[in-house]
């Protein structure tokens, strides 16, 4: 595992993508570490070389005792670039990372060509920050917990996501309390809202309808406002965007990154609707290992049926969600195809799609029309899954 050393302590890093293609750092944002990419990070390889890395204090990083400020924070991104080989990039960066690549940029401005500036702000309060770091150096991480993941993901995301609530919440509690601490205390003290006009290249502001932490009013505001030529790109999430709206986000990202021909654009859009499509009656989980899957042999059928299959024919407003699932469902048993039908049942099931009851009626209509035998195996088929759910599996 790749580390270097940086005042004091190891930095944790990783590197993704091909040689050729432009490098792009991604910074986490406190109380999380490099694993809050995960969702994105296949919608930017085609496009960039991702650097990720722990900040100091979190995930496989070491926890130095103390304050951090955002100066040894901008430090530790710079050791971790010159480690990687990359002298200049794109740096982007959710919260606290965000506020790393302003401080990083003001110091270092040789090193960063572009900065994205996500769900973050130039200026906290600093109270309500100093109340957080004497409660979690008293309680440690549980303290804060409840506070945070308050902020971190919209209501209605985390009831409908439970598992990636819940591993989110695991790994919050599981960081080092002093870690955290001194994270937030380099956010209490940050002295970046003054400097914003010396910011001196392209620079994206995207914030979270649903962020309550920095909303746009009294935080992105002030960023749109006092750094030259920044774009504004709002999305509908909350304060962690690269969790709740990864298509979204990387989307934005490529747009002011990347140019486009208008062809190329189209697609671009057709394919991340078919997507959150798909995300939507498939869920994440199998989504990002579909994604994850992609070689240079498939990666071009992949786009098709999503922009196709999940943007055209899913995104229709001619039929309800429910009696497209039921129409996959009896297809798929009629014409044999199990894997797809055995896909789609489990994710009806399980996301609330349609009931066992309503599965049970197809499968009986089935017999009529496609035969006994389909309808037999269909029975056998949504069985076994009822079995695997009931289980938990």
């Amino acid at each position: 595992m790749p580390f270097v050393a940086s005042a004091g302590a190891r930095i944790f890093w990783r590197l993704d993508g091909l040689e050729a293609k432009p490098p792009l750092v991604l910074l986490n944002s406190i109380g999380t570490d490099l694993s809050l990419w995960d969702a994105v990070v296949p919608h930017l390889l085609p496009d960039f070389r991702l650097l990720r890395l722990d900040m100091r204090g979190h995930g496989a990083s070491d926890t130095s005792g103390g304050d951090y400020t955002m100066a040894l924070l901008a430090e530790d991104v710079a050791a971790v670039m010159d480690a990687a080989g990359v002298g200049a990039a794109v740096v982007a960066g959710v919260s606290l990372g965000g506020m790393v690549a302003m401080q990083l940029a003001l110091d270092r401005p040789e090193r960063i060509s572009a900065l994205a500036l996500v769900c973050t702000s130039p200026a906290m309060d600093r109270g309500a920050w100093e109340d957080r770091i004497m409660r979690v150096r008293k309680d440690g991480m549980p303290g804060i917990a409840d506070l945070a993941m308050g902020r971190f993901l919209s209501p209605a995301f985390a009831a409908h996501r439970p598992v990636v609530t819940e591993n989110l919440r695991r790994n919050l509690i599981a960081m080092a309390a002093e870690g955290y601490a001194g994270a937030a205390a380099a956010i209490r003290d940050m002295e970046l809202l003054d400097r914003l006009p010396e910011l001196g290249v392209p620079t994206l502001v995207v914030t979270g309808d649903r962020d309550v932490s920095t909303p746009f009013a009294g935080h992105g505001e002030r960023l749109v406002a006092d750094i030259p030529g920044a774009v504004h790109v709002r999305l509908d999430c909350a304060h962690l965007a690269p969790i709740e709206a990864p298509a979204g986000l990387a989307a934005a990202f490529r747009d002011f990154l990347v140019p486009a021909d208008d062809t190329r654009r189209a697609e671009q859009v057709l394919f991340e609707q078919g997507i959150s499509n798909r995300r939507r009656v498939l869920g994440d989980v199998w989504v990002d290992r579909a994604l994850a899957a992609r070689t240079p042999f498939n990666a071009e059928f992949q786009a098709m049926i999503t922009r196709t299959a999940w943007h055209e024919i899913w995104g229709r407003p001619g039929l309800d969600e429910r009696t497209r699932r039921l129409l996959v469902v009896a297809i798929t048993a009629s014409l044999g195809r199990w894997e797809e039908f055995g896909l789609h049942v489990r994710a009806g099931l399980s996301r609330e799609g349609f009931t066992r009851d309503e599965l049970k009626e197809v499968l009986m209509q089935t017999a009529v029309y496609a035969g006994v035998p389909a309808a037999n195996t269909g029975f056998a088929e949504a069985g076994r899954i009822i079995a695997e759910l009931d289980a938990g599996a």
